[in-house]
């Protein structure tokens, strides 16, 4: 097993609404979303954005376009317009979520280095 970070097998697209930040995760492969349902976890989500996130985060499955949808409340320090964060947009959560590490088998690790993938030390 090797570990990789998120984003050398998915892509994220993020936004806010108030004290919400919406993250999107796309598996770039149908056969890597399987990685997705298994370790894009509420729990792991939580352990990686720590403090930031005070609130409920809830995960959504979207199966028919390989991808999770995340809703995280109470996490951008009461809105962009409320927050005295230097950068507390939805967005650079998206960001944040592709540095989540994942652990795949030795095919896709495979197939990653092949791509020019680099596996975490």
């Amino acid at each position: 097993m090797t570990r990789f970070y998120l984003r050398e097998i998915a892509h994220a697209r993020a936004g806010d609404k108030g004290d919400a930040s919406n993250i999107g995760v796309i598996a770039y492969l149908p056969q890597d979303y399987c990685i997705l349902l298994e370790q894009v976890t509420v729990e792991a989500v939580r352990r990686h954005f720590g403090a930031l996130v005070k609130g409920r985060i809830t995960r959504y499955e979207m199966p028919h376009v390989e991808a999770l949808n995340f809703v995280l409340e109470n996490a951008l320090g009461g809105g962009v317009t409320r927050s005295l964060s230097l950068d507390p947009h939805g967005k650079s959560y998206g960001a944040l979520i592709l540095t989540l590490p994942v652990t795949v088998d030795a095919t896709v690790a495979e197939r990653l280095i092949a791509q020019g993938r680099q596996p975490l030390p």
